[in-house]
């Protein structure tokens, strides 16, 4: 573990977040999780929380409206990477506010995980959760905290394990509703991958102050590419049902919370393309597989195939 940077992993418990313990842990890093207390005895997490310790992470009790607690824990470890969800998006502020009374963080990796936020063109309501993350680059910057923003685009169990179905459990076998033309191209990443990736970033100097897109070759497929994927797999042509733009932005508006926002993260990256939608300057970013050939990810092919 000599020379490797401690971390600490803020939302170790949520979806992504228990992926980026384990993956932080077993790439030798001294791994801290913050959790509430709660957290150890919640039967749902419980499991969870003994496997971290079984990986040797170090728990930290605090909460992020607890700001000793906070600076506490940062004054630990090199870097933070948090990956809260949406709701609590705007307590990194808290977060800030933490690591720069500490003092002594090299990285903070903010909870991004999704399309690039300054480069977009959602609609609303997913348009004002991105301006959420934004509010939070932007105070990282004009602190001067040193910062990796990690774009992941799609999470495969969100977008794959259903093909973006609403109100499914599975991929389609019969027939499948599809967001605008098809053909607008995406990103889908395996949420152990997108750990794997996150984790690389932590003592690499090339991604310090940048943008970090996960955009595996394999993983960059338009929606009618998707299906036809799927059909083979199954040998079986589906019913293909095409929801033109002007009918989903109808929906959208009609829609109460979570189906609103849901629909329109959906346009954002199927219709509007806004995973692919510019060029990754090296004034900005950089793009993972390029950085780290040496990381097996899953193909959107393999991970489909769990499924047959």
């Amino acid at each position: 573990m000599a020379g490797k940077s401690k971390v600490l992993v803020i939302g170790g418990t949520g979806h992504l977040g228990k992926y980026i313990v384990e993956a932080s842990s077993k790439a030798g890093h001294p791994t801290f999780a913050l959790v509430r207390e709660s957290s150890v005895s919640d039967p749902q997490k419980s499991n969870l929380i003994d496997s971290f310790k079984s990986y040797g992470v170090t728990l930290i009790y605090g909460d992020l409206s607890d700001h000793a607690s906070l600076v506490k824990a940062i004054k630990k470890v090199d870097v933070v990477i948090c990956s809260v969800g949406p709701s609590q998006t705007d307590d990194q502020l808290n977060i800030i506010n933490a690591i720069k009374e500490a003092g002594n963080i090299k990285k903070f990796l903010p909870s991004e995980f999704g399309v690039d936020v300054d480069r977009h063109k959602a609609v609303e309501p997913a348009a004002s959760l991105f301006e959420k993350k934004v509010k939070i680059r932007r105070a990282i910057e004009a602190e001067g905290i040193p910062y990796t923003y990690l774009i992941s685009n799609g999470f495969a169990s969100y977008y794959l394990a259903t093909m973006a179905q609403e109100n499914a459990t599975a991929p389609p076998k019969d027939k499948i509703v599809i967001l605008g033309d098809g053909n607008v191209k995406a990103i889908y990443v395996d949420e152990k991958d997108i750990a794997a990736y996150t984790v690389k970033t932590v003592d690499d100097t090339r991604t310090l102050n940048k943008s970090v897109y996960l955009r595996p070759p394999e993983n960059v497929l338009t929606f009618n590419e998707l299906v036809s994927l799927w059909e083979n797999k199954i040998n079986k042509t589906l019913h293909k049902i095409y929801v033109p733009e002007d009918q989903i932005l109808k929906t959208i508006q009609e829609s109460s919370f979570p189906r609103n926002i849901i629909l329109a993260v959906c346009h954002s990256l199927v219709v509007n393309g806004d995973c692919v939608n510019y060029d990754i300057e090296p004034s900005f970013g950089v793009e993972a597989s390029e950085l780290y050939p040496q990381v097996k990810y899953t193909t959107v092919d393999e991970y489909m195939s769990q499924f047959v």
